[in-house]
């Protein structure tokens, strides 16, 4: 049976991919590849910071893998956060501080377009491979929502009168970034792997 690894510390992330992939393949965890490293995100893009995680598990352990990187893009903040989404406000995942400062920023902008975007590296057999996801909304002028996770609470999606995070885990699989993103690694695997029928190891601290 083949193995294949997540790369992220993310368990929001883990949940969401886990309910998207559906019981294609077996979620593991760190314990089972005995990883205990800490992986700098020195990328400045999305994508070099996916294939600096994925790059590392396959060359330590030799494993399959995938990791992925993802943010939001502010047109009238001149794409900010972007890379830095996760430490905005200076400290890496502080979810609120950095909704506030985002907020803040954006009082009495009337230009409040933005996206989301997911770009995913995977490690297939020693060779890279990317898939990105992107989805185009509006940052409300208030936190809305008490579910997801991140920005999900002040990110209103293209086509919707509701937050990211006043949607089921369920609503918000259907359109989001890292959905889409990983409905087209899906799709790779299922065309060269023989389908889903694999273990997959999540790094839950990498």
């Amino acid at each position: 049976m083949q193995q294949l690894v997540f790369a992220t510390n993310n368990r929001h992330k883990l949940q969401e991919v886990a309910a998207k992939i559906k019981g294609q393949l077996t979620l593991l965890t760190l314990e089972d590849i005995g990883c205990t490293d800490e992986i700098a995100e020195t990328g400045l893009t999305f994508k070099a910071n996916a294939s600096i995680k994925s790059r590392h598990i396959w060359d330590r352990y030799k494993l399959s893998c995938f990791g992925d990187d993802s943010g939001l893009g502010i047109d009238a903040l001149n794409g900010e956060p972007g890379i830095y989404s996760a430490r905005y406000a200076g400290t890496h995942g502080n979810h609120k501080a950095n909704n506030d400062k985002v907020l803040a920023n954006l009082l009495g902008v009337t230009n409040r377009k933005a996206q989301f975007r997911t770009v995913i590296s995977l490690m297939w057999q020693g060779e890279e491979h990317f898939f990105e996801g992107v989805v185009a909304g509006t940052i409300r002028t208030e936190v809305c929502g008490t579910d997801g996770f991140g920005y999900d609470p002040i990110f209103q999606p293209d086509g919707y009168d509701i937050t990211f995070a006043e949607m089921s885990m369920e609503e918000k699989n259907a359109i989001s970034h890292r959905a889409i993103a990983v409905e087209k690694l899906i799709v790779f695997l299922n065309e060269n792997a023989g389908g889903l029928n694999f273990t997959a190891k999540i790094l839950t601290s990498c």
